[in-house]
């Protein structure tokens, strides 16, 4: 769904990318700091409350995920290790994201919902490892599972929105239920790939 807009982002991060490629700045570099700002973020200010600001900066820099990819084309540095060090921190990020929000509600106990918050967001942190997870395994054995309605996009807004508009009158029980929701998304996610795979590998096998 939201991934969608990442070919808007990459025209839009075209400019950019080219400053950066001038200053002499490696697609590594820029994969590399994004996934410290995003956690250092995700750990300070979600779980300290500051919803709203931490949700908007979180959300700037997730908008930018696609920089370091703009940049290794722009440079011919396209390569199967910058692809493989994305991945695997866009995973560190994505776990801090949903920590820093389960944070938040074992630390604000007196929040409407903790308990329902704090058990939504750790099966969402939970799930969400797993989604990328069948991906990998998947195309490990031959397959191939890009299908699912939780895809990684999908995952940080529906997640994070919610929970950081409640600084501006949401109710925490729409937070929460985007939570509840999103876990079950995933969870289905990883079924469809489940199945996916499985329907692929019985059609080769002997």
């Amino acid at each position: 769904m939201f991934g969608r807009l990442r070919s808007l982002m990459t025209t839009v991060l075209t400019p950019a990318a080219r400053v950066l490629l001038r200053l002499g700045v490696t697609p590594d570099a820029v994969t590399i700091a994004g996934t410290v700002v995003v956690t250092a973020l995700a750990l300070t200010l979600l779980p300290l409350g500051h919803l709203l600001l931490g949700g908007v900066l979180i959300g700037i820099f997730a908008l930018l995920d696609s920089l370091d990819g703009v940049l290794a084309r722009l440079s011919g540095r396209t390569s199967q290790w910058g692809a493989f060090l994305d991945s695997t921190l866009d995973r560190v990020s994505d776990a801090a994201v949903f920590t820093g929000i389960t944070l938040y509600f074992v630390l604000h106990p007196d929040v409407p919902y903790a308990a329902w918050g704090a058990v939504a967001a750790l099966a969402c942190l939970a799930l969400g490892g797993i989604v990328p997870y069948a991906r990998a395994r998947a195309e490990a054995v031959g397959a191939t599972a890009r299908n699912g309605i939780a895809e990684r996009t999908d995952r940080l807004v529906i997640g994070l929105a919610p929970i950081a508009f409640t600084d501006v009158g949401l109710p925490m029980v729409a937070a929460t239920t985007a939570l509840t929701v999103l876990a079950v998304a995933s969870g289905v996610t990883v079924g469809q790939r489940v199945t996916t795979v499985r329907r692929q590998l019985v059609k080769v096998a002997p």
